[in-house]
């Protein structure tokens, strides 16, 4: 193989959609390329071994937040073996500078969307013509030009991964924290052409499909079309998209309706429901359209929702924060997750650095140690806060008994009591079991929070014991006399003795 495409994934489960689009853009140089994809758990000097075995001219990486510390290793390897190897990167992180890992060991690195820009130099370093410029800026292309991807994935990626799909490019909106607000014309994929790719994968078993387009719902006609097209389809499967919170027509409502419970997944970017930080960050923000829609979606659809929430925007306080996640609780029993505001290369959040006193690791992923609003301790708490939240909330290991915690008060500040306290008890917020964890919970809430010891059992092993196959925790079973589970249907509960 002369050209090798490859990058680290954040995980063996996850694809990459760009590999193959330069793979499916290289005209006759496909014959002596090969994708070879790993994950950011895998040794460094076992990936180095199998992309070098065949001795290949070129190495193409994709370059991301997740994995950019990884790659530096990674070419350091490359050149240390095998020094006449060309290295040529592209991908977000490389895209916008400054680069904040150092990445001088590549050749050549291709800023932009390089779906024909790759093709075009390994043509001409495989001609032996050099390039002029290391770094290569391209111009956005056009659509129609560039070959789909979608028939190279193989057929362990349909069996075991998620497969990565996209109907537009692009996003008209301006979120300063986000990179899409550097592209803000939308372009769009001819989608009879798309929908006779999806069809093949159907066909060939595909049944995760994940959409990366930032603004799904933006062209209702076009989304119509896709929500058609898995509607006509036979259950079970499942589609993931982004979605602009508040442009939900009766059109598309109509739709969303008709999929089986669990087969959608909307995720939605709210990231500050206060007007002041919005406005500040150049979001646009309909208040009273985000909260219908959310409502709609929580009471009338059996879609999955997944909504977004992030500490440290510009001037937003704790309290600010706090009261997001109160009414995002009040509004659905969806997952929400908490980020921490990262500044990547290119945004215009850096607008704010001196006038916020925003302060920022150089250290992927950019994440921000400290403003005017917000303490390094502050943010250091908060971060344990969005740990803990995702294992017990977002886990829905404890979908009843997390609940208890708050009883109709205040989410955030019961929760971060909880969170300040459950760390104390670790001192850490991994490899945290779900037996040590469930127990924490218990003892925190009769203990701490003095809640009757057969209420929170009741709830507790509800929640615990819904998954067939789990014992019953040894704190629990005092508690467990008339307690049955139904193994064959997946339900638990206490029998109407009890009841």
């Amino acid at each position: 193989m002369k050209i090798i495409l490859t990058t680290l994934n954040s995980r063996y489960t996850h694809s990459s959609i760009a590999l193959r689009y330069l793979y499916a853009n290289l005209n006759e140089l496909q014959k002596s390329a090969a994708i070879l994809e790993f994950s950011i758990n895998d040794a460094l000097q076992s990936v180095a071994e199998k992309l070098l075995i065949n001795e290949p001219s070129i190495i193409g990486i994709g370059v991301y937040i997740w994995n950019v510390s990884f790659v530096r290793e990674l070419i350091h390897l490359i050149k240390k073996i095998s020094p006449d190897t060309t290295i040529v990167l592209g991908g977000p992180e490389v895209t916008h500078e400054p680069f904040r890992v150092n990445l001088d060991e590549a050749d050549f690195i291709i800023q932009g969307e390089g779906d024909l820009a790759f093709y075009k130099l390994c043509k001409e370093l495989i001609n032996s013509k050099q390039p002029k410029n290391r770094i290569i800026k391209m111009n956005m292309p056009n659509l129609k030009e560039i070959k789909l991807p979608y028939r190279y994935y193989t057929d362990e990626d349909i069996q075991n991964r998620y497969i990565y799909v996209e109907a537009s490019r692009g996003c008209p909106f301006e979120c300063e924290f986000c990179l899409s607000s550097m592209d803000e014309r939308v372009r769009a994929f001819n989608l009879d052409e798309l929908l006779e790719e999806f069809e093949t994968l159907w066909q060939r078993g595909a049944r995760n499909f994940k959409f990366i387009d930032r603004t799904f719902n933006l062209n209702i006609k076009t989304a119509t079309k896709l929500l058609d097209f898995f509607l006509r389809k036979e259950p079970p499967y499942f589609a993931h998209f982004e979605v602009i919170p508040d442009h939900f027509p009766i059109s598309l409502r109509e739709k969303i309706t008709k999929f089986p419970h669990g087969s959608l997944q909307l995720e939605i970017g709210i990231q500050t429901l206060n007007p002041e930080i919005a406005n500040n960050i150049s979001r646009n923000l309909k208040l009273g359209k985000i909260r219908e829609n959310i409502s709609f979606l929580e009471n009338e659809t059996g879609a999955h929702i997944h909504l977004d929430l992030i500490v440290g925007l510009p001037d937003e306080s704790l309290e600010s924060f706090g009261k997001n996640l109160d009414e995002l609780v009040s509004l659905s029993s969806c997952e929400i997750q908490i980020g921490i505001l990262k500044k990547l290369s290119g945004t215009r959040i850096n607008r704010h650095d001196i006038e916020q006193g925003m302060v920022y690791s150089d250290i992927p992923p950019y994440d921000i140690l400290k403003n005017s609003q917000l303490s390094f301790n502050d943010l250091q708490i908060m971060k344990r806060f969005a740990r803990f939240w995702d294992l017990t909330y977002n886990s829905g290991n404890f979908k009843k008994s997390i609940t208890l915690l708050w009883q109709n008060n205040s989410v955030y500040k019961n929760f971060y009591a909880f969170s300040s306290w459950i760390y104390t008890q670790t001192n850490s917020t991994w490899k945290i079991s779900l037996q040590r964890l469930g127990e924490l919970l218990f003892i925190y809430l009769t203990e701490i929070k003095d809640l009757e010891s057969s209420i929170v059992a009741h709830d507790m092993l509800e929640d615990m014991m819904k998954l067939k196959g789990r014992a019953i925790p040894s704190y629990l079973k005092e508690f467990s006399t008339n307690f049955t589970t139904n193994a064959k249907k997946g339900t638990a509960g206490f029998n109407k003795r009890q009841n």
